[in-house]
């Protein structure tokens, strides 16, 4: 069995603030061990579960955070960045599961450190429609390899965003939210422990069909008009409004190109993505 872990850092135990999740933020350090025991528990579980492959993926802010002497040695750690496909730079069609560690809420929530990709830079974003943020790209982008997410860690806006998109992914809320920047939280042995069983006991679904060949339509509304404008310079993008453009494609590839637009507008605002 070939587990893939991706972790981002808002919907890790015990963090509610910028200073918690941000490089030179005074309470970042302590971020960084909490991330790694939430992630060694999402690891136990695999392992209990009969993984025998764990690849993890280190996908909050300059995918640096966790440290590789902090991690359970049975996994493997993909570090660092740029990544061609962002949160899920490593997943292949030959993983089993997906496990989504630390995950939070899209723009527009009232969830701890709710935001989409790039902080403020992003102000909503559609797949098809459907309004979209981090943890819709990533279930879509693994459904589209036929691989199936099998648990979303987070707080509970988190975890009620996924069961929106798919009501099998078992979630673990580590935390309540009251506001962006507040939350009631879980103790935290009590918390990686309920992370563990959910991965021990999540980790056995059948693989879904892979989607790939169905085109999707991304679009993506901007704060900076003159985001949306350079980006029409890309083939295949299109504006629907002055800060809003789309395109059209199939996913993973459209994740790929997702990620050249965040670093296009990274590049014009300097701002980097937040994830």
């Amino acid at each position: 069995m070939r587990i893939y872990i991706s972790v981002d850092m808002e919907g890790i135990t015990g963090l509610v603030d910028a200073n918690d999740v941000q490089p030179g933020g005074q309470d970042y350090e302590r971020g960084r061990q909490m991330m790694a025991e939430d992630v060694n528990a999402a690891i136990r579980g695999a392992i209990a579960a009969g993984a025998t492959h764990i690849t993890v993926n280190d996908a909050h802010g300059p995918m640096r955070n966790l440290l590789p002497e902090a991690l359970h040695p049975a996994a493997r750690l993909i570090r660092g960045k740029p990544k061609n496909v962002g949160m899920l730079d490593g997943l292949t069609a030959d993983h089993d599961a997906v496990i989504c560690v630390g995950y939070h809420s899209r723009s527009g929530t009232l969830g701890v450190l709710s935001h989409s990709f790039m902080g403020h830079e992003i102000e909503d974003m559609w797949l098809d429609g459907r309004p979209v943020g981090e943890i819709g790209m990533a279930h879509a982008t693994a459904a589209a390899l036929g691989v199936p997410v099998a648990v979303l860690t987070g707080d509970d806006r988190a975890c009620e965003e996924m069961t929106e998109w798919d009501a099998s992914v078992t979630t673990v809320a580590v935390k309540y939210a009251h506001d962006r920047f507040a939350a009631e939280l879980r103790p935290a042995d009590e918390a990686r422990t309920a992370i563990e069983k959910a991965v021990a006991s999540s980790c056995v679904a059948p693989r879904g069909p892979s989607t790939a060949s169905e085109p999707a339509t991304l679009s993506v509304r901007w704060q900076s008009a003159s985001v949306a404008s350079a980006l029409q310079g890309i083939p295949g993008v299109t504006a629907t409004d002055f800060r809003t453009v789309q395109t059209q494609g199939a996913l993973p590839s459209l994740y790929r190109q997702f990620g050249v637009w965040m670093r296009v507008a990274a590049s014009m605002t300097n701002q980097p993505p937040y994830c």
